[in-house]
């Protein structure tokens, strides 16, 4: 199968279609605010707790659930949410690759612009003294991880955010630049989005490593299927 070797890119990208999904919930609402008085039609597509936030301040033509969007109910506990084709279609394409903008039109799908997402409280559920592996085993995100390595991988167009610290510079540069992200700070958030996918990966390893078969064991009741 041959590469896909993207040759036309844009320098600056305007913030239009927002995927948010938050653990940490600090600095949500500023920066959504923010992001509206900017560009007024922005739209926020959510799941689970962060829509419900959402849904406190943002009106409804600026915010879809991604269930909506997908079609696709979310399966029970949230263990699976924004794992869906029509999401990262929006989140993988290309600009200027005619053949993705197709397919992206067959699904009625949209481009994501910028992608806010921080991950399941991994490593401080685990230092707790009562943790189980069963409690560490349930706090490993796998659609967080999954939607920041898409967004920070096509950076070519994406802004990825995985950190609230990041929110207000984000807003200082759009403000200058007409609601606009430059291509440098896209590169930037993608080095420090890899970065934190790396790390979270490398703490729960460790916490396997640390745990045992019989921990695991002692933490169910044994099934007869």
């Amino acid at each position: 199968m041959a590469l896909n070797i993207v040759n036309k890119i844009d320098q600056l990208i305007k913030i239009r279609k927002v995927l948010i999904s938050l653990s940490d919930k600090s600095g949500l609402e500023n920066f959504v605010k923010s992001l509206l008085k900017i560009n007024k039609d922005i739209v926020f597509y959510s799941t689970g707790g962060t829509y419900s936030a959402l849904k406190e301040f943002v009106e409804t033509d600026n915010l879809v659930a991604v269930s909506e969007y997908t079609g696709q109910p979310e399966m029970q506990g949230g263990l699976v949410k924004t794992l869906d084709f029509k999401v990262y279609m929006g989140l993988l394409s290309e600009t200027y690759n005619e053949a993705h903008q197709e397919d992206l039109q067959k699904i009625d799908g949209i481009n994501f612009d910028l992608v806010a997402v921080n991950l399941y409280p991994f490593s401080k559920t685990v230092k707790a003294q009562d943790c189980t592996v069963e409690l560490g085993r349930t706090n490993i995100d796998i659609g967080g991880p999954c939607m920041l390595r898409a967004s920070a991988k096509n950076f070519l167009r994406v802004l990825s955010v995985c950190n609230p610290s990041d929110y207000n510079s984000i807003i200082d540069e759009m403000k200058v630049n007409d609601g606009k992200i430059s291509l440098k700070t896209r590169f930037a958030m993608a080095e420090k989005t890899f970065n934190h996918t790396a790390e979270y990966d490398k703490n729960i390893f460790e916490f396997l490593k640390k745990s045992t078969v019989d921990d695991m064991s002692a933490c169910y009741e044994k099934g007869d299927k």
